[in-house]
């Protein structure tokens, strides 16, 4: 059976026949107003025609699961093009000081890696044998290839470069930041979205680690010559140290205190 034939044998059993208490029935008929293709102002304005066309018509997959691979990917991209418009737009805030609107940027950032990583639970679904088969038609794609990916990495050194530029406006190093955190509460809250975000990178990363190696083995190699045990060594790689190191340093600084 093709994919084609299977996902239309599947419709046609799922398919809700009209008139089914609880359904609502088509939309009463009014007239978009937005230019655009699309029976609907919705459609019209999401381009759902266009989005909906982005993924292979089932005659055209080597295996019924690329669906699944193709949904993942795309709208994981998606997200991170979020992520990465509101790192640019927190950056350009924590330089103006307007540090609580930047809060409330880094807290969607955030919202936006936990989408990303969770979506890769999906990839659980997709059988080792199939994926193989899904692979053959990815030819040299890989990860890191990833306009997110890249954009990720640029706009968290952006904002991490922005981060240390607000410190010396503040007159005390980091470990007083936290000492003193009620005197400097929003470019402490700041800190800690961030501390936030690292860690959410470091889970994306793992996840797509463990993803990688359930498909292909801790001992495969990727698509581009990448061996899966590159990708573990990734996930060790803060992007934000110094909001970890300091952790280290108030732990001494209390000690010392402590024994004086």
């Amino acid at each position: 059976m093709t994919a084609a034939e299977h996902d239309q044998g599947w419709a046609e059993q799922v398919a809700t026949p009209a008139g089914v208490p609880g359904d609502p029935g088509p939309s009463p008929a009014v007239e978009p107003i937005l230019a655009g293709g699309g029976a609907s102002d919705y459609e019209r304005y999401l381009r759902t025609d266009e989005l909906l066309a982005l993924q292979k018509p089932p005659e055209q997959r080597v295996h019924r699961d690329e669906l699944l691979f193709t949904v993942v990917h795309q709208s994981s991209e998606l997200w991170l093009k979020l992520a990465v418009a509101e790192l640019r737009t927190a950056t350009e805030l924590i330089d103006s000081d307007v540090l609580l609107e930047s809060a409330r940027m880094l807290r969607r950032v955030n919202t936006c890696m936990r989408f990303v990583t969770e979506a890769l639970d999906m990839l659980d679904q997709l059988d080792p044998w199939d994926y193989n088969a899904v692979r053959t038609a990815l030819g040299h794609g890989s990860g890191f290839d990833s306009p997110g990916f890249r954009g990720i990495a640029g706009a968290t050194a952006a904002v991490a470069a922005a981060f240390d530029r607000a410190l010396p406006r503040t007159g005390i190093p980091l470990p007083e930041l936290y000492r003193r955190r009620r005197e400097f509460e929003p470019l402490h809250l700041v800190a800690e979205l961030l501390t936030d975000f690292d860690e959410r990178l470091r889970l994306w990363r793992f996840r797509h680690y463990s993803v990688v190696a359930r498909a292909i083995g801790e001992e495969g190699v990727g698509i581009q010559g990448v061996e899966v045990q590159m990708l573990a060594k990734l996930i060790a790689q803060r992007q934000l140290p110094t909001l970890w190191e300091v952790r280290a340093r108030l732990v001494e600084q209390f000690a010392a205190e402590r024994e004086a």
